[in-house]
């Protein structure tokens, strides 16, 4: 019973850090004991990404009974942007500035590192966020709470599968490197199994080519990363969270399959 008990709360400790570090919900459950979780709380990311989800489809239930679609789509990128902090779109604008300087690697990675936003920056974030919103105000009430479910879990998946093929590109290390582990491709491939599922479960029809689309321009990204900046930072893994978020908008929104 013991033994039990102490497993269960070390689990409940590692999601609380992964709820810590991609929400602003306000836990301080075994806070102190997070430093020595971020590599074990990487399991939990697609699940922190389902219950994003599944209050952000919820709460679209709730307003599309007051108000059109266009609006509640709108309201819902708020949402999605604020639960993190706008921590990945921040991540986006960074990785913008950097991929896109005609700069070599080591400037472009401190051009990452400065806390000032350039033009390509303000642009990323704006093309990101514009197409987002055309997407989910393009498809029908009843598939926005779907798409709503699946973009969080999108984002949090390709984040695991980022770090499990492409090296942390700073050699000092960062923020991201604290959740590199030698089990990043088998917790990648879990959740990438789990997000394949549940689209399956609820949008069955859309299940391969969606999940084609998303890893597909997460392959593409990173490729990006790696010839310019040697590997992923921080900032890409979050602009990965962002792209993985609109291509499942995208598919949802897709007439043709």
């Amino acid at each position: 019973m013991e033994k039990t008990r102490f497993s269960f709360m070390k689990t409940a400790a590692r999601f609380c850090t992964a709820l810590r570090f991609l929400t602003l919900v306000p836990l301080s459950y075994k806070v102190r004991e997070d430093p020595e979780n971020f590599t074990k709380s990487l399991v939990f990311f697609p699940v922190v990404g389902l219950l994003i989800g599944g209050v952000a489809a919820a709460i679209s239930t709730l307003l599309l009974q007051l108000f059109p679609i266009s609006v509640v789509a709108l309201l819902s990128i708020v949402f999605l942007a604020f639960i993190s902090g706008c921590l990945h779109l921040d991540g986006l604008a960074d990785s913008a500035d950097g991929l896109f300087s005609a700069r070599p690697r080591e400037a472009s990675l401190e051009i990452m590192k400065d806390s000032r936003v350039g033009a390509m920056g303000v642009i990323a974030v704006g093309v990101v966020l514009l197409g987002k919103y055309a997407a989910l105000s393009s498809i029908s009430a009843e598939l926005l709470p779907t798409a709503l479910l699946l973009m969080p879990l999108a984002g949090r998946t390709v984040i695991l599968f980022t770090m499990a093929f492409l090296p942390y590109g700073r050699a000092e290390g960062g923020l991201g490197k604290l959740f590199y582990s030698d089990s990043s491709r088998k917790t990648a491939l879990i959740a990438l199994l789990l997000f394949y599922l549940v689209i399956l479960t609820v949008l069955p029809a859309k299940a391969i080519p969606a999940t084609v689309l998303v890893i597909g321009c997460c392959v593409i990204f990173n490729g990006a990363c790696k010839a310019k900046l040697g590997g992923a930072t921080g900032d890409t893994l979050g602009a990965n969270c962002e792209i993985g978020e609109l291509m499942m908008a995208v598919s949802v929104s897709c007439f043709y399959f």
